[in-house]
């Protein structure tokens, strides 16, 4: 699978434009997640697999102490414009199809939110709040999933963690791609590849999640540190520039 890792996709309906040999069809269960392959690749790879969780665990604990003011303020703007707690949790896949409670801060009003997250965000869903249109269009909402870094339930960098159930186009995720459960062979990350090249927001039509799955395949299996170093920068420079949420 080769495509040039940075480019951002304009077509999100067009995988196979850089995604060769992608299998679309049939489905894939969580007792087969990885490959004997790619598990014997990663395998080799412990030392890499070692520093990355290093990096992690220095990273997040850095970050929650540098951003406790913020994530304080975040939580009060957020529990004086609705009722309820400022952060909710839901049950996502986690490495090796494991089932993890991710944080976030909720952007929602507390009666109209989904907590399975199966229920895709639209612009201008009528669900969000002020304060939370601007977390989402921020990215702030996920600044929470620190912690779940922190813990060993997340990496800084890898494949997002989807919901349980997630559709696209009204199919199954893991009925859309074969190999879809191969993507759960590492800690799903606080951002990613597919993230990187501009594939975010709903998936309402199955190319569009085959897109961002080919993109996590590929990084698994050309998973090193310098690679999550790039995504790392490309992504606080995202951010900078007004990130890509809404």
């Amino acid at each position: 699978m080769e495509f040039p890792v940075f480019t951002v996709v304009q077509n999100q309906d067009a995988p196979d434009q850089f995604a060769p040999g992608l299998a679309t069809s049939g489905k894939s269960h969580s007792s087969d997640i990885v490959s004997s392959r790619i598990q014997a690749d990663l395998t080799r790879r412990r030392w890499h697999f070692a520093c990355k969780r290093a990096m992690d665990i220095s990273i997040s604990a850095a970050a929650l102490l540098i951003l406790a003011p913020l994530l304080v303020v975040i939580a009060l703007a957020i529990r004086l414009e609705s009722k309820g707690s400022p952060l909710f949790a839901q049950m996502r896949w986690g490495k090796n199809g494991k089932k993890i409670r991710v944080l976030k801060f909720r952007s929602m009003r507390t009666e109209l939110g989904d907590p399975t997250g199966v229920a895709q965000t639209v612009r201008g869903d009528p669900r969000i709040t002020k304060v939370g249109a601007f977390l989402r269009r921020t990215n702030l909402d996920e600044l929470p999933q620190i912690w779940n870094v922190l813990r060993g339930d997340m990496s800084l960098v890898g494949p997002r963690c989807h919901a349980i159930g997630m559709l696209a186009g009204g199919m199954l995720y893991e009925e859309l791609v074969v190999e879809y459960h191969k993507r759960h062979a590492v800690r799903p990350g606080l951002t990613g590849l597919a993230q990187m090249r501009g594939l975010r927001g709903p998936t309402d039509r199955p190319a569009k999640a085959r897109a961002r799955i080919a993109s996590d395949l590929f990084y698994i299996e050309n998973f090193s540190i310098g690679l999550d170093i790039k995504i790392l920068f490309g992504t606080l420079l995202s951010e900078l520039r007004g990130g890509q949420g809404f």
